[in-house]
C-alpha cells in the first residue's frame, strides 16, 4: 500500500553524501508508487535561534519552517538523512528542530504536573540515514550511542515518530572504493520498501 513519505536531507551543504542518500531513497520510493516530498536543508531560509527561555514566547515560523511542519503532519513515514558532527546534529538542523518542533504542534505540555508532554505526531514511523566518520562500535563504546538515543528518543519518539530505525554509514569522509555506491543502493532499497 502506498505511503506518504517526507524525506528531509539535514546536511546544510548543497552537495553532500546525505543529499545523495536522500535523493536515492526518494527516487526509489517514488518508483515504488509512494507519495514523496523531499526537502534539502540547504534550500531552507530561517532564523536558527529560538532566542527565548521557555515556551511562553515564540517567533512566528518562517514559510520554510511552516512547510516542514506541514510535511511532517502530512506524512506517514519520516526519513531524515543527516551527518554526525561533533557527536550531534549540524547546527542548522538542530536550529530547525528548536524552532519548528513546538508545543501545541509537535507535543502537548498540558499534562498533569510531573508528567511527560504528550506527542502530537503519533502514528508515524521513521528512518534515519546517519553518516559518520566514527564506526558504530566506537560510538557505542566511547559515547554509549548518545546521538542515536538523542535522535530516536529525545527527538523523534518525543513527538510521536516511532519506531525510528537508524541506518548507519561509517567512514563517510574517506570511504573505501565502491562504498558510497553501496550506501546509495542501500538507501534505494529502503526507499523502495518505504522502510
Amino acid at each position: 500500500m502506498p505511503k506518504r513519505i517526507f524525506v528531509l536531507n539535514g546536511h546544510p551543504a548543497d552537495n553532500s553524501l546525505n543529499h545523495a542518500l536522500a535523493d536515492s531513497y526518494a527516487k526509489a520510493a517514488r518508483a515504488a508508487g509512494h507519495d514523496v516530498r523531499l526537502t534539502h536543508l540547504h534550500d531552507l531560509s530561517f532564523d536558527m535561534d529560538y532566542e527565548f527561555a521557555g515556551y511562553k514566547k515564540s517567533k512566528p515560523l518562517e514559510p520554510a519552517l511552516e512547510t516542514v511542519m506541514s510535511d511532517l503532519e502530512w506524512c506517514e513515514h519520516f526519513v531524515l538523512a543527516t551527518p554526525m558532527w561533533w557527536g550531534s546534529l549540524p547546527a542548522k538542523l538542530k536550529g530547525l528542530f528548536d524552532r519548528a518542533l513546538l508545543p501545541g504542534r509537535a507535543f502537548d505540555t498540558r499534562v498533569p504536573p510531573g508528567s511527560m508532554p504528550k506527542p502530537m505526531l503519533g502514528g508515524r514511523t521513521g528512518r534515519v540515514l546517519l553518516t559518520s566518520d566514527s564506526p558504530k562500535w566506537f560510538l557505542s563504546l566511547m559515547y554509549r550511542g548518545a546521538m542515536l538515543h538523542q535522535l530516536r528518543g529525545q527527538i523523534l519518539k518525543f513527538i510521536g515518530i516511532k519506531p525510528a530505525k537508524i541506518s548507519y554509514f561509517a567512514g563517510a569522509s574517506h570511504p573505501k572504493p565502491g562504498q558510497p555506491e553501496k550506501w546509495l543502493r542501500q538507501a534505494g532499497t529502503l526507499g523502495g520498501q518505504a522502510a
